[in-house]
């Protein structure tokens, strides 16, 4: 008798729509705390935050995914993940479970939508909910995580 293999993924809450990540990627989940701004900044870069002594760049995954002015409620929260072997704090909407997913459940993404977003690595089927899977390595493009390599290094001068 085979098991079939799963994806363990944390469900993340942006504008309405439901991502998953995998929890392997997941370093931590805290309450949106302030945030400093920095000048000169991309537009989605919020700034950064001192957690537990470590300088780290957040980005708002909402401006990112095009939300112009994203609502800041109290459910929102900074999912602290590690794209490119750099620490990085993703703004959510919300977080809502962790799941297990077949992989046999998981369908690679419509052509129409990688050309514009490699980052989606697949769509995940949960009864009739669909998830969007996203790789945080992907996520940014290399001169992205450039900027927010220099972010910290200036913010830690």
């Amino acid at each position: 008798m085979s098991v079939e293999r799963e994806l363990q993924i944390v469900v993340l809450n942006v504008k309405g729509q439901e991502f998953g990540i995998p929890i392997v990627n997941v370093q931590e989940i805290i309450r949106l705390v302030p945030v400093t701004k920095l000048p000169n900044s991309s537009q989605f870069v919020e700034g950064i935050i001192n957690l537990r002594g470590k300088v780290i760049p957040i980005v708002d995954l909402r401006k990112r995914f095009g939300s112009l002015d994203p609502e800041t409620e109290e459910q929102c929260r900074i999912v602290v993940v590690n794209p490119n072997e750099q620490v990085v704090g993703l703004i959510v909407d919300g977080v809502s479970e962790v799941l297990k997913i077949p992989v046999s459940n998981i369908d690679p993404p419509p052509a129409a939508v990688k050309e514009g977003a490699d980052f989606i690595t697949g769509i995940g089927k949960v009864g009739e909910r669909l998830l969007i899977l996203l790789d945080i390595n992907r996520l940014f493009s290399t001169d992205e995580v450039v900027d927010l390599t220099n972010l910290v290094a200036v913010a830690q001068e």
